[in-house]
């Protein structure tokens, strides 16, 4: 055994392969192999991208200048996030803070929205991510990233929430398969004012758990919370920037967030980074207060310099309408193997990412508390031979996919291709069970 301390995201006992190094769209493993990187959502340029390592280079030079100074390069890189990824936007954003990571950021959105609206519980969408940082891992509801520990004798002592989270109902949709025998969302929605009466925030992502939302879901969460006086917080940690195949996955609907939050691709891959961003009305009730929140390297300059390069990389390759493009391909070709392979429950996505889902147990009851291969870890593992790396974060029954923008489209291809070879799995007697079982 190893002394590093890790959380794996497919189950079992021991990694079963090794990364040693990487670029483009691949891994390099340490048994020799090259692998497509399927699972690159910190990663929208993949690995080792030219202007990353050059931004890089140049910030290698710089002061290390704390949150608590003036610096113009910081004040460059949030001028630069709202007049590029925000153009279009200008009449509700207004200002930006950056922070270490998305949790770190969901943490601090959050923790604001209790002081401006004082109020202590927030609202959650069921099978929520947000981190595991403070608050954010109180509005985390995958109910196998609890924070606390799993037995894998079977078992779990999750960490207690500090918080009153309200689990709001989430959209049901699919680009295949799916249940179609559920209530209307007007329906289903008919509870959420009085979850949002005593809410500090809502707060609401675009993928976690395989649920991605559409326009009329966003535009009536935002009405309700906006009647409730509780703030929208969007979650744009995994969707912001590029991969939804627009700047943000919000831009689908009419209504505009209060707060959004960003990570993962914020700074292109190279450096951890998060920000919050704040609408001019928020900005308006902080005026002539100071928002008492401080690190030490928030915005370093390794960050700083990744976040404008990003910003440029985006705009002069076109990734948004190249992401847009391979959207449409993702759906037909997913379709097309979820069409071949009975054990697929159910597929969705936007942009370049999509979550695959399988028949078996229901996640509601899965605490990670075993060493057993889960049938998605499975799935992944018999991808991995066919050459790419598939995710399943950490969960029994789902894949997902999120190669970089930058993926060609053979690559791509290859990518489907070793999903579709994944799913070809011997007929062995526990996989019969989960289909049998889940169907009957």
């Amino acid at each position: 055994m190893g002394r590093l301390i890790q959380t794996g995201l497919n189950a079992g006992e021991q990694p079963s392969f090794r990364i040693v190094g990487g670029e483009g769209v691949y891994f390099f493993l340490a048994d020799g192999r090259r692998v497509i990187d399927g699972s690159s959502t910190g990663g929208p340029l993949g690995h080792a991208y030219p202007d990353m390592q050059d931004a890089l280079r140049r910030a290698a030079s710089a002061p290390v200048v704390s949150e608590g100074w003036a610096w113009g390069e910081r004040e460059a890189a949030a001028d630069e996030l709202i007049d590029i990824a925000f153009a279009g936007e200008h009449d509700w954003v207004g200002g930006v803070r950056f922070f270490l990571s998305g949790s770190e950021a969901n943490d601090q959105a959050l923790s604001l929205a209790q002081v401006l609206s004082g109020r202590a519980p927030f609202a959650a969408r069921e099978r929520a991510y947000h981190g595991l940082t403070g608050l954010s891992r109180d509005a985390t509801l995958q109910p196998h990233w609890h924070g606390g520990l799993a037995s894998h004798h079977g078992g779990t002592r999750p960490t207690p929430w500090r918080v009153a989270v309200h689990q709001l109902p989430a959209p049901v949709g699919a680009s295949y398969g799916g249940d179609v025998c559920v209530p209307s969302l007007e329906t289903r929605l008919a509870g959420v004012p009085a979850q949002l009466a005593d809410s500090a925030a809502m707060i609401i992502d675009y993928t976690q758990g395989g649920i991605y939302h559409d326009a009329d879901y966003q535009d009536r969460m935002a009405a309700m919370a906006r009647a409730a006086g509780c703030l929208w917080i969007a979650d744009e940690v995994v969707t912001g920037l590029g991969r939804s195949g627009r700047w943000f996955a919000f831009q689908g609907g009419d209504s505009r967030p209060d707060i959004v939050t960003l990570g993962k691709p914020l700074a292109g891959g190279a450096a951890p980074a998060g920000a919050v961003v704040l609408s001019k009305d928020v900005m308006e009730r902080l005026k002539d207060k100071s928002w008492q929140s401080y690190s030490t390297f928030r915005g370093h300059p390794s960050m700083v310099a990744a976040v404008r390069a990003y910003l440029r990389v985006v705009v002069r390759e076109k990734l948004l309408e190249r992401t847009a493009h391979l959207e449409q391909v993702m759906k037909r070709r997913l379709g097309e193997i979820a069409a071949r392979h009975p054990i697929i429950a159910r597929v969705d996505g936007r942009g370049l990412h999509w979550t695959i889902e399988l028949h078996g147990p229901d996640w509601r009851d899965w605490r990670a508390d075993t060493l057993e291969p889960t049938l998605a870890s499975r799935v992944a593992e018999r991808a991995l031979e066919a050459g790419a790396l598939i995710g399943t974060s950490g969960e029994q029954t789902s894949l997902f996919l999120a190669p970089a923008l930058i993926i060609s489209d053979s690559e791509l291809e290859t990518l489907l291709a070793a999903l579709d070879y994944g799913l070809e799995l011997p007929h062995e007697a526990a996989v019969e069970q989960c289909i049998n079982g889940a169907i009957a």
